[in-house]
């Protein structure tokens, strides 16, 4: 029998942060991911193509937008975006910030709160 480990961040997700997730599928993000980091704080990892070669500010551009459909509470909470083309989030490619970035999404630190 095998067994498939869920990543340490799944366990955080709330009903909240699956809306967040809901919103940007529907406007067309291929891979959209958010949990309740704290109390306080809410990260969200969107994966798309279109953000190859774009700069962070475009991306997030991009993004924003749709999230000003959420609950303000929610939008508030949200204190980190990150937004990756699908090289990026291979372990081997992409720059080292990026890589940084997604393995404290998979695997968070502890929060100080």
């Amino acid at each position: 029998m095998t067994t498939t480990l869920a990543a340490k961040w799944e366990a955080k997700r709330t009903d909240e942060t699956r809306q967040i997730e809901d919103v940007l599928r529907e406007a067309g993000f291929a891979q959209v991911d958010s949990y309740r980091y704290n109390s306080a704080s809410i990260r969200l990892r969107v994966v798309d193509p279109r953000f190859e070669k774009l700069s962070p500010e475009k991306r997030d551009a991009l993004v924003e937008p749709h999230l000003e459909q959420l609950p303000e509470r929610t939008q508030a909470d949200i204190m980190s975006l990150f937004t990756f083309a699908p090289s990026e989030v291979l372990q081997s490619a992409g720059s080292s910030r990026a890589c940084i970035l997604n393995v404290e999404f998979d695997d968070p630190s502890p929060s100080m709160l």
